[in-house]
């Protein structure tokens, strides 16, 4: 059965998380995921970076939304 993080806060989240947005889709796709979703803490601030990072991957749908 595929797998996809739904609740993942990446750099964007001030005190909440680290992980890289690149890194994430390069993990993603290395797993063979078929989506990868962004959940920042309380903004969304990172979703230009999300979105553009996508386009590079064609095969991991991004999934935008936001902790508030």
């Amino acid at each position: 059965m595929p797998f996809v993080h739904l609740h993942v806060h990446t750099q964007y989240s001030v005190l909440d998380g680290a992980a890289n947005i690149t890194q994430l889709f390069q993990k993603a796709a290395a797993d063979k995921q078929t989506a990868l979703a962004i959940t920042d803490h309380g903004n969304m601030f990172g979703v230009k970076d999300f979105l553009n990072t996508a386009k590079k991957f064609p095969d991991v749908k991004p999934i935008i939304g936001s902790e508030f």
